[in-house]
């Protein structure tokens, strides 16, 4: 095995450090390409695995100024190397995050919410549902009762679809998109427990599901019925479900690549390029973070509208299952396995 559990000194302290005594932290599917030594960025071995969690900090060094005892960390970055009880990080490596949401919240929060939230804002400008220019003229500001207000808002908004959507950035997309009044096109494949998970998506605020070989169906026809194509298409599968998935996207429409769970390329039509002019890009929060290095207000202003979202109830933690730091071998077991619709969550 790659892995085992160590007892390690806690270093001593730096005047620009911080000792974080952390909380909880979640297995990504990057934290395990990591350790395969497939990721785009390895650290040095031996390294601490774990990309994303939440810390409690305990002590700062004479120079910190923005954090104090008792403040709630996340990682500013990559690498940090979460997968630890305790640990002394410098201060710029840390953000700080409210401690009045919930602590699966703030755990997940750095990698799959902030990567949907981005994806959504930063490749197409979405339009939420509104009435038509009829329908305002034929109103005005008559005051109307919610029957008639049903149908003055029936004008739809721009749609997006997105194949794996139980995944982790999935089910913030189906929740950031539900709160911008985006409708959501979500693809899963077909499993043995498909009624409750489409249940649960539903529940997250999804407006369509449908399943890899449902994409290829006249019955998509239906959906476009009342939902209008979509502008952008979000992917971390690759191969057959993408190139399906592509069918359904707009002219001119967006395809964002974040992910490549099926292993395969992504295949496009000659066609989509010349007859539909559909434009192909990619997408690594990581690099988003690098880039945005000396930009404090870009994050900020991400993380206060997640902030938000969680505030008002709109965005929840996914579906998770915790798990003691002993017992992390079964995690990672459990975290590789397929159609697994929960994310193993190390409590530290």
């Amino acid at each position: 095995s790659l892995f085992r559990l160590k007892d390690l000194e806690v270093p001593k302290l730096g005047d620009s450090d911080v000792h974080v005594k952390m909380l909880a932290a979640p297995i990504n599917p990057a934290d395990i390409n990591m350790i395969q030594g497939t990721y785009a960025i390895l650290s040095p071995l031996p390294a601490v695995g774990g990309n994303e969690g939440v810390g409690e900090v305990l002590e700062v060094g004479s120079r910190v100024s923005a954090l104090r005892p008792g403040d709630w960390v996340i990682p500013a970055d990559t690498g940090l190397g979460t997968w630890r009880t305790r640990g002394v990080f410098p201060e710029e490596m840390l953000l700080k995050v409210p401690r009045d949401i919930p602590v699966l919240c703030a755990a997940t929060l750095s990698v799959n919410p902030c990567t949907a939230l981005r994806m959504l804002t930063d490749f197409e400008t979405l339009a939420p549902g509104k009435p038509s220019a009829e329908q305002k003229e034929f109103w005005g500001d008559l005051p109307v009762s919610s029957a008639m207000k049903i149908w003055i808002c029936s004008h739809p908004g721009d749609s997006v679809i997105q194949n794996a959507a139980n995944s982790g950035v999935g089910q913030a997309v189906i929740q950031i998109a539900r709160a911008s009044g985006i409708k959501t096109i979500n693809v899963v494949r077909d499993r043995p427990d498909l009624p409750q998970l489409v249940e649960r998506l539903m529940a997250l605020g999804a407006d369509h599901i449908v399943t890899e070989e449902m994409l290829r169906k006249p019955e998509m026809k239906d959906i476009f019925k009342s939902t209008p194509k979509p502008r952008l298409a979000l992917n971390c599968v690759g191969g057959k479900s993408t190139t399906e998935m592509l069918r359904h996207l707009q002219p001119k429409g967006t395809m964002v690549t974040y992910g490549g769970m099926a292993k395969q390329p992504v295949m496009v039509p000659v066609s989509a390029f010349i007859f539909r002019d559909v434009r192909l890009r990619g997408f690594w929060m990581t690099q988003w973070r690098k880039d945005h290095a000396q930009d404090p207000e870009s994050v900020a202003g991400m993380m206060d509208s997640l902030f938000q979202l969680i505030r008002r109830g709109q965005l929840t933690a996914p579906a998770c299952t915790e798990v003691p730091l002993q017992d992390y071998r079964a995690a990672l077991e459990a975290s590789m396995k397929p159609f697994v619709s929960s994310k193993q969550i190390l409590l530290l």
